[in-house]
């Protein structure tokens, strides 16, 4: 016998005719000059020193970094209350070959991103082994690996590889016990041991997965062969079961990792951003949208709970790593726009689970004296305040105002009302606005209101009054909350407007710039982007001298260690103030942040704090979706106004999502072109046309592109066009 596995007939392995392998497919096309490799392929010889810059593989439910013995769950969260962090969950799928015998053989390993698989390939003088490993992308409850052997030569001698596991069906974090085996997989099961909060839930663990031998061995008569390693893990034995067994059944058919690849590369076809420029670059981007895209709910999976985005992804948050996989603005501010242009359905599933959460945010705000609802600084299963530092609880308030943000650029793109009127985001958008006004103090002297004793964002500052950040994100919190009342033609009470209208935002009228808060000392340092953060993304109403002298003001002053995600917001405001140099200079020192050879960023480019930051990917998208196109989302249009720097001569991003259209835009110095690819039919979505600041329109109908010479304006639904 050769070891166990799985053959397509989904039986234990015996000897196996040997059938061939197809290569994984290449899927998108990206721009190249000649002689470059592909940008969206990363290899390398020898695997980075320090294990957290592994490459992760993750679905909308497991995730997992290669070679590591654990993997997690989404929502499975074990600890209380600020020691809850991501339960860790033995992984089978950490497995590493080795091949025996004295020589070296020579290896690499690859990171695909159009195939979305993970492989370590050791060539040996007359065989290949090639493992692959992967998340399937629509089984999110499903991993697999792969171990194929294939003979270079005519020899008839077996060859055998050896695999290393350090798997053992153990956990820290898990009550874990045996069951009876399920159609030739092992089976265990449990709960976390410890609730998020007292008496609350904890969370049952299945896990179905093949057997791992110690060895492989190619017959002696056998060319090649593949052996299939799954690992099913759900919240439910059922759950488990089916998707093992599916799993099974696509092995047998041949074709279970071809139907991860197509699943996998549909998604990046609809999420396409491509560009002309340096290979870096390119090659940056593509690791972005991979790592990005692998964390959020495949298309048409209604039924399965997203449980939101950690700063470090699924992969990673077991105790005292990644913020313990807890959920922050990060989600809502950082990477939430890049994923509402390219794919709103994810989008609205995390706006879901912030409506989920809600009421463990009543209870937040309850517990510190206010009304409506305070989201927590940092967020797991609940709701409820998880970070066990009390400090940011209680005062990084600006949170709340963040998650309303995103509900508005969702509602101002979609201009989807269900989601409000029968899914709970208006009860959420209601009790945002209460806590607002509960939160603020009336200043008889000013005649205005305050909001005391915050942290901003830049945390090397607390308990000050006036955050400029945080006040105006209340004011927009609350004038989106007026908005939405009238949209949905309900009350709206005197207090909000009166509120939003009379709320301080700190302005130094001699130096035409916002001090951070009231008291702040122009030259103090800063720890990341804050008071930037008014022009982009709050667009809070400024001239281009007062956006310019905020830029000036806070970009020596910032903290050059601080995280990754802060040059792409000065970035952005150079761009928008057509300062190309300088934004292309702020971009440059994100790569000091992009690790070798697998484009893992780190929070801090001394390598501490998070690592797979999905943050400061997020940050970086936004220069290019959002920075080099002038995209900016309103509720009467999504404005453009592109900006390319000097190294970049094109930029298509194939399937920009407005109004339930998707558009193909593509943008080089002399011109744009738009074409709408896709419309809905349910419901029929409204006719758009492109408007250009000159007074030009251009209408945009299904299948026709347009172009006209680069230069502002904005899309909106056309006033003269029915469906």
């Amino acid at each position: 016998m050769a070891g166990g596995g799985v053959t397509r007939s989904g039986a234990a392995l015996g000897p196996l005719s040997p059938r061939p392998v197809p290569a994984a497919p290449q899927v998108g096309s990206v721009a190249m000059a000649d002689g470059e490799g592909d940008p969206g392929v990363f290899t390398a010889t020898a695997l980075p020193g320090d294990p957290r810059l592994l490459p992760t593989v993750t679905s909308a439910f497991l995730g997992t970094r290669v070679f590591r013995d654990i993997l997690h769950a989404a929502g499975v969260y074990s600890g209380a209350a600020g020691d809850t962090h991501r339960a860790d969950v033995p992984s089978p799928l950490g497995l590493r070959m080795a091949a025996p015998g004295a020589h070296s053989p020579a290896e690499s390993f690859t990171l695909n991103t159009w195939t979305g698989t993970f492989s370590h390939t050791i060539q040996s003088p007359g065989y290949t082994a090639t493992h692959q490993l992967y998340a399937h992308h629509s089984l999110v409850h499903l991993m697999a690996s792969s171990i194929t052997i294939r003979r270079l030569d005519g020899s008839t001698h077996p060859i055998t590889v050896q695999l290393q596991s350090l798997f053992v069906p153990q956990s820290q974090d898990l009550d874990l016990r045996p069951g009876p085996d399920f159609q030739g997989a092992h089976y265990i099961y449990g709960q976390t041991l410890v609730p998020e909060v007292e008496g609350g839930p904890r969370p049952t663990v299945h896990m179905l997965w093949t057997p791992i031998p110690q060895s492989l061995t190619l017959g002696g008569e056998e060319r090649e062969r593949c052996w299939e390693f799954l690992t099913a893990v759900a919240g439910s034995e059922e759950e488990a079961k089916r998707s093992y067994s599916a799993g099974l059944s696509l092995v047998a058919a041949g074709s279970l990792h071809r139907s991860h690849v197509r699943a996998w590369a549909a998604l990046r076809r609809g999420c396409s951003v491509e560009l002309d420029g340096p290979l870096a670059l390119r090659q940056a981007l593509h690791g972005c949208l991979y790592y990005l895209l692998s964390a959020i709910p495949p298309r048409d999976s209604p039924g399965v709970l997203f449980h939101g985005i950690s700063p470090g992804g699924l992969s990673n948050g077991t105790r005292g790593e990644d913020y313990w996989g807890h959920v922050f603005w990060d989600q809502d501010t950082w990477m939430f726009p890049n994923i509402l242009l390219l794919y709103p359905e994810a989008a609205r599933a995390i706006l879901q689970y912030r409506i989920r959460t809600l009421e463990g945010a009543r209870r937040n705000a309850r517990e510190q004296g206010y009304e409506g609802a305070k989201f927590p600084w940092e967020s797991a299963a609940t709701g409820r305040e998880v970070c066990p530092e009390e400090i940011y609880g209680a005062q990084e308030i600006h949170v709340t105002g963040d998650v309303l943000m995103a509900f508005e650029q969702y509602y101002c793109t979609t201009q989807e009302q269900k989601l409000f009127r029968e899914d709970g985001g208006w009860e959420l958008v209601e009790a945002v606005a209460q806590y607002w006004c509960s939160r603020m103090v009336w200043s008889e002297e000013e005649q205005l209101y305050h909001i005391r004793g915050v942290m901003p964002p830049d945390e090397y500052h607390s308990q000050v009054d006036n955050s400029a950040y945080t006040n105006a994100v209340a004011r927009r919190s609350l004038n989106f909350a007026t908005d939405m009342a009238r949209d949905l033609l309900l009350p709206v009470p005197e207090e909000w407007e009166d509120r939003a209208r009379k709320i301080k935002v700190p302005f130094d009228e001699e130096r035409k710039y916002h001090p951070e808060y009231d008291g702040y000392t122009p030259g103090e340092p800063v720890k990341q982007a804050d008071v930037v953060l008014l022009g982009f993304p709050l667009m809070h109403p400024m001239s281009a001298e007062v956006r310019r002298n905020d830029l000036e003001m806070y970009e020596p002053v910032t903290d050059p260690a601080g995280p990754a995600m802060t040059w792409s917001m000065f970035a952005v405001g150079w761009l928008e103030l057509k300062e190309l140099q300088r934004a292309r200079s702020q971009l440059e020192k994100c790569f000091s942040n992009i690790t070798e050879p697998f484009k893992v960023w780190v929070e801090n480019s001394d390598g501490s704090g998070a690592v797979n930051f999905l943050t400061g990917m997020g940050g970086f998208l936004q220069v290019i979706l959002f920075g080099f196109t002038g995209f900016r989302i309103t509720r009467s249009g999504l404005l453009f106004d592109p900006a390319l720097p000097d190294d970049i001569t094109k930029l298509k991003v194939s399937s920009v999502s407005y109004l339930g259209n998707k558009l193909e835009v593509t943008i080089t110095r002399e011109k744009i072109r738009m074409e709408v690819t896709e419309t809905s039919r349910d419901p029929p979505t409204s006719p758009l046309e492109a408007v250009l600041e000159s007074g030009q329109r251009f209408p945009l109908w299904e299948g026709q592109s347009v172009s006209f010479p680069t230069a502002p304006g904005w899309i909106q639904r056309s006033p003269s066009r029915t469906p």
